[in-house]
């Protein structure tokens, strides 16, 4: 499988940002992903592709551009649904399926079919669970940084507080996760980000 470069991943993002903004807000973010998961890679089990997590911490948000309006506000009532706009949009580009899958299996711990079903949410009723430990690992990775504005990272105690308001079972899958890759030197990429840790 042919991985893209950084290049071509910055202009993909280039390309579907409708802002200049946009791009710095979601592009900046997926950076402090892929740094999140360098720092946590020393405890990966053997045979993960390193190129691969990084192209997969690169690209997994690029569906929230499908949501920033004229003004770049985030429609935040359709979030959820930015993994599967942004797998589509790696599909359109002739992206293969390992890559868009980083898009749609990236959201919270993992959202299930019963979750979509449960909860009415606007995508298509399906499991959007990491599978590969390159999935998880961006999965991962994700929980500890966030796109508000402005952008904070959040600790351990911090995400399992916010996950939490999703059931027991998130909380437990998202410990498990932290007790697998262990945690990363926040203080450390606030320092390089500029962004507080809560």
């Amino acid at each position: 499988m042919q991985i893209p470069t950084d290049e071509q991943i910055v202009d993909l993002h280039r390309k579907y940002a409708p802002t200049p903004e946009a791009f710095e807000r979601v592009y900046t973010h997926c950076r402090v992903v892929c740094a999140v998961a360098e720092q946590v890679l020393g405890r990966r089990p053997a045979g993960v592709d390193l190129a691969l997590v990084r192209a997969g911490c690169l690209l997994h948000d690029i569906g929230v551009y499908r949501l920033v309006d004229a003004s770049g506000n985030i429609d935040h009532a359709r979030y959820v649904s930015h993994g599967v706009l942004g797998h589509e949009i790696l599909a359109t580009e002739g992206l293969p399926e390992t890559l868009c899958r980083f898009c749609s299996h990236h959201t919270g711990v993992g959202v299930t079919a019963d979750d979509v079903r449960s909860q009415g949410l606007p995508v298509p009723v399906a499991d959007y669970l990491a599978e590969t430990p390159e999935e998880e690992l961006v999965m991962y990775a994700d929980k500890f940084h966030s796109k508000t504005d402005p952008p904070v990272f959040h600790s351990v105690e911090s995400y399992a507080a916010k996950v939490r308001r999703f059931g027991a079972d998130k909380e437990l899958r998202f410990k498990a996760m932290v007790e697998r890759h262990g945690e990363p030197d926040l203080e450390a990429l606030s320092r390089t980000f500029g962004h507080r840790v809560l």
